[in-house]
């Protein structure tokens, strides 16, 4: 598939989002800031990439953490995945939350998100008086038993 994509203004400079490698379900969205950023710990902030885009009817684009920040730095998005509409031609944004112990510090050019195309379908809402059984019923959270990894004999 074809994606459009604009660059805007305040990143110029930086490359369009790219897939690490061959295999990559995400592009790697970058921070698009003027002057570094530094995120206390707990607090969050909204983060400019400096493209926007152009999606087929049809499908999403899905804002999702990086792995590494998350594992190293305690730093995730606050809405994951957040959602891009193909209606929408704004800016793409990654609202991040420093769930670390340490100041980080978000530098033009940084890797911070990635974004993930994905298809999806538009429902058909139909009410009904009764929904079709299954075998799980009704039951929620937790109700399929939890897989603690032990074995036992």
């Amino acid at each position: 598939m074809n994606l459009e994509v604009m660059r805007l203004p305040h990143a110029t400079d930086l490359p369009l989002p790219a897939y690490a490698t061959e295999g990559s379900a995400g592009l790697d969205l970058l921070a698009a800031v003027d002057k570094e950023i530094e995120v206390k710990p707990g607090a969050r902030v909204c983060v400019p990439t400096g493209i926007a885009v152009a999606l087929p009817a049809g499908f999403e684009a899905q804002v999702r953490p990086r792995s590494g920040l998350a594992l190293h730095h305690g730093v995730t998005l606050l809405n994951s995945p957040g959602t891009i509409d193909s209606d929408y031609r704004g800016e793409i944004k990654a609202t991040l939350v420093n769930h670390g112990e340490d100041t980080f510090r978000i530098t033009r050019g940084m890797k911070i998100a990635q974004l993930v195309i994905a298809r999806h379908e538009t429902a058909k809402l139909q009410e009904v008086k009764e929904l079709p059984a299954s075998e799980r019923g009704a039951g929620g959270f937790g109700s399929t038993g939890m897989h603690t990894g032990k074995h036992h004999a």
